[in-house]
């Protein structure tokens, strides 16, 4: 299994309607690093749902159901999607500015790669932000 961090602005998609919908096409990425991670995702890894912009903090946990299949957002190009399952609530949202201060994180694409919407996490990282959002791994 591998782990992720997905980013959605909160006006534009929440976790409150990823929650609602349960399963939910992560489309209209359109970066090329951000593509290659969609397409590296494999049925049954994990990702942090990421709110952007509004909030900056790891709100919810949503599994991938559907592997990488054309975005049917995209009006030209090679551009992929994966369906995403909502998975839980992060108990104890975790803001930008606690994975900043955390010498533990310093290495996370979020910080490294800031714009990246689509960014891998290290197991290590994983485990760290579920005890520190109150999240049982399980």
């Amino acid at each position: 299994m591998h782990y992720w961090l997905v980013k959605s602005e909160p006006d534009a998609f929440s976790w409150a309607q990823q929650v609602a919908n349960g399963v939910e096409p992560w489309t209209g990425v359109r970066n090329h690093s951000a593509k290659l991670n969609l397409k590296a995702m494999r049925i049954g890894d994990r990702a942090f749902f990421y709110h952007s912009n509004i909030g900056r903090e790891i709100v919810g946990i949503v599994r991938v159901v559907r592997e990488a299949y054309p975005d049917p957002t995209a009006e030209s190009g090679d551009w992929v999607a994966v369906d995403m399952q909502a998975e839980c609530a992060v108990p104890n949202p975790i803001t930008l500015a606690q994975i900043k201060a955390d010498p533990a994180l310093q290495d996370m694409a979020l910080i490294r790669q800031s714009r990246l919407s689509v960014g891998p996490v290290t197991e290590a990282q994983w485990r760290h932000l579920c005890t520190l959002g109150g999240v049982t791994i399980g």
